[in-house]
This record gives C-alpha cells, structure tokens and sequence, in this order.
C-alpha cells in the first residue's frame, strides 16, 4: 500500500524499481533491527542509511528529495522503538538524521551529474560522515567514555568493554558494505527504470505511426 502510494505521487516509471528497492531496504532495517538482538549480532549495522540519504537526494523528483527517505526511515524507527520501548525522540536519533541530512546533501550536489563513478566514492564519503557523527555523539554523551582524545580513538573504533562482541568498527564496516552495495543496486534499479521508459515511449511512439 505504501509502495502504490509514493510510486502514484511520484509519478515516474524510471523511478518505480529503485522505489521499490528503498522500501524493501527500509524493510530489511527493520528484520535486521530485530536479528541483531536476537542473537545475530555479526548483522549490527548492516543497514544502508547513508545510501538511501544519498541515493534519493541525487534521483528524486526535488520535494521528494529528502521527504521520502525520512519518513521511512522514521516509520522504520517508530516500528524498532516501540519492540525494544525506546524513546523515539532519544537525541541520538536527532543525531542519526542530522548525518543522514548531510550525506543527502552530497547527493543533492551530485544529482546532475549522478552515476556510479560519482556516488560510489560519494557513498564512502556518506557512511564515513554518518559514522563519525554518531559515534562522537556517543562519545560525547555516554559517561563510560573518558572526556579525551583517547576516549573519541576508543569510540570510533572497539567501543566499551560492555560491548565486546560488537566493536565499532564492526559497525562501520558493515554499514560502509550495506551503503556501497544499495547504491550500486540503487543506480541499476534506475537504469533499468529508464531503459524501461525509453521502451516503453518508442512502442507508443510505433504504434501512433
């Protein structure tokens, strides 16, 4: 249903597969988010959120741009919170998009000019930002770090002790992994999209004459 809904408001054949592909990755965050606290813990991260930033910012029609990849990723946020009784206004999750904004707007600087050679190193650029600000944040907030530069070394790359068998840069890795393969995805599912179109305007344009 919601699928139906954005593809109608969008109104873009091209865009339809590589629609489809943002909200099943918003759907398989949502899996994910409920593996990894089953027990799956070598899952942590693997979410593309920076690709999706970034990827819809460089395709989307403009009021689309930003609009449609937060408000799923909330829906999906919203659904993972209210499982685990988080707080859906946990200033960590303001974090999250605010780094999640900045990797859109490297999209939004890229849209005219959009492909694989530009968005894949773009991609790195996204999760490396979106990692950093989040693991500051961290940092920054939770007392188990020391207030120091080691403290920051330490968050951006093993964490706490607590959480061993999870080190951050697990997380990173993963996430840089998740954010390069949707955005190969992304920009084949456009690709495909508007040789669809193109296929799909010459048959009219035959018929007509």
């Amino acid at each position: 249903m919601v699928f139906a809904y954005l593809a109608g408001r969008i109104n873009s054949l091209p865009m339809i597969p590589a629609l489809f592909l943002l909200l099943s990755a918003v759907a398989y965050r949502v899996t994910m988010g409920l593996l990894v606290h089953s027990g799956a813990t070598w899952l942590s991260n693997f979410t593309p959120l920076a690709a999706i930033a970034l990827c819809s910012a460089a395709y989307f029609p403009a009021k689309y741009k930003f609009t449609v990849p937060l408000i799923a990723l909330f829906i999906s946020d919203a659904v993972l919170n209210f499982h685990y009784g988080a707080a859906l206004t946990d200033p960590l999750i303001l974090c999250r998009y605010l780094a999640l904004a900045l990797a859109g707007c490297i999209g939004l600087l890229l849209r005219s000019r959009a492909s694989l050679k530009t968005l894949l190193p773009a991609s790195i650029v996204g999760s490396t930002i979106f990692y950093v600000i989040t693991n500051a944040f961290a940092w920054l907030t939770d007392p188990g770090y020391a207030k120091n530069f080691a403290g920051l070394i330490q968050a951006l790359t093993v964490g706490l002790p607590q959480y061993s068998a999870t080190p951050s840069w697990m997380f990173f890795r993963n996430s840089l992994l998740s954010d390069l393969l949707f955005t190969l995805l992304f920009v084949v599912c456009m690709s495909f999209g508007r040789n669809a179109a193109r296929s799909r305007t010459g048959t009219a344009l035959a018929r007509v004459a």
